[in-house]
């Protein structure tokens, strides 16, 4: 166990050095690539000083060690297992409405996860015609304007009908994104003289290792029959983003937002 400790160790740090090569510091929580490193060698060094020592330390430590990280491996497992099987999903058609989420704007240039999930947008407005575009998104640190601004005009500027599309730019978080798109989609439903929220299908369009929590927090929501569109993650930080999204999904699970 002593050098599969280590060797987990050293490849979490060599994919932390991937991490800040490609994409520098700008890649959020990169650091939990340390923390997993430093994880590693403690329990390199713990399992061997047990095994020399073995006789002097009781029965309970080591019991409690290994319980409390095979309960931690479970449950991260089981967090990235629904998260794969959501990214993997085959995208819902016909949607009516499509809540696309929004994230990072470096100033007023959009983001390479940005772009790809608008580039999704394109390419499903061609399929469905008739979808209506809710873009949610407010404006954060560094941002020139809101996510909703900039996805607006990236569309606009790729053909996309401007009366297919809706802002909503004070959203802040996921859970913010889905409530308020929720709010715009009632308001423009009650001007449609449309009164029966069941009649509508309704899709969340994120990058892929984030739809599954989009749609556990629409259906805390209420939107109960969500479906979920999937925009591709860039190859080299994928790993990354499904582990930091497990802890996002602990977090949101805790927290009731899911």
């Amino acid at each position: 166990m002593f050098w599969i400790f280590n060797l987990a160790a050293l490849l979490c740090m060599v994919y932390y050095i991937v991490i800040l090569v490609y994409s520098g510091i700008s890649t959020s929580w990169s650091f939990l690539w340390l923390i997993a490193a430093a994880m590693f060698l403690f329990l390199a060094f713990g399992t061997e000083y047990y095994i020399k020592h073995a006789k002097k330390i009781p029965l309970w430590v080591p019991v409690s060690v290994v319980t409390t990280l095979l309960a931690g491996i479970t449950v991260f497992g089981v967090i990235e297992v629904l998260i794969f099987t959501n990214a993997a999903g085959r995208d819902a058609q016909g949607m009516d409405y499509v809540i696309v989420l929004g994230t990072e704007v470096r100033g007023e240039k959009i983001s390479d996860s940005l772009k790809k999930r608008l580039d999704k947008v394109l390419v499903y407005a061609e399929q469905n015609p008739d979808t209506i575009f809710i873009l949610s998104g407010g404006k954060g640190r560094g941002e020139a304007l809101s996510e909703a601004d900039a996805m607006f005009a990236y569309l606009s500027y790729n053909g996309l009908p401007e009366d297919k599309m809706i802002k909503e730019g004070k959203s802040t978080n996921t859970k913010e994104n889905i409530e308020y798109s929720k709010n715009v989609i009632r308001t423009v439903e009650s001007l449609r003289k449309h009164s029966d929220d069941g009649e509508m299908k309704i899709a969340v369009l994120s990058s892929d290792f984030h739809v599954f929590r989009a749609k556990q927090i629409a259906k805390k929501m209420g939107i109960t029959d969500i479906y979920g569109i999937q925009a591709e993650t860039n190859q080299v930080l994928f790993i990354h983003l499904c582990v930091r999204e497990a802890l996002a999904v602990f977090k949101d699970k805790l927290l009731g937002n899911m």
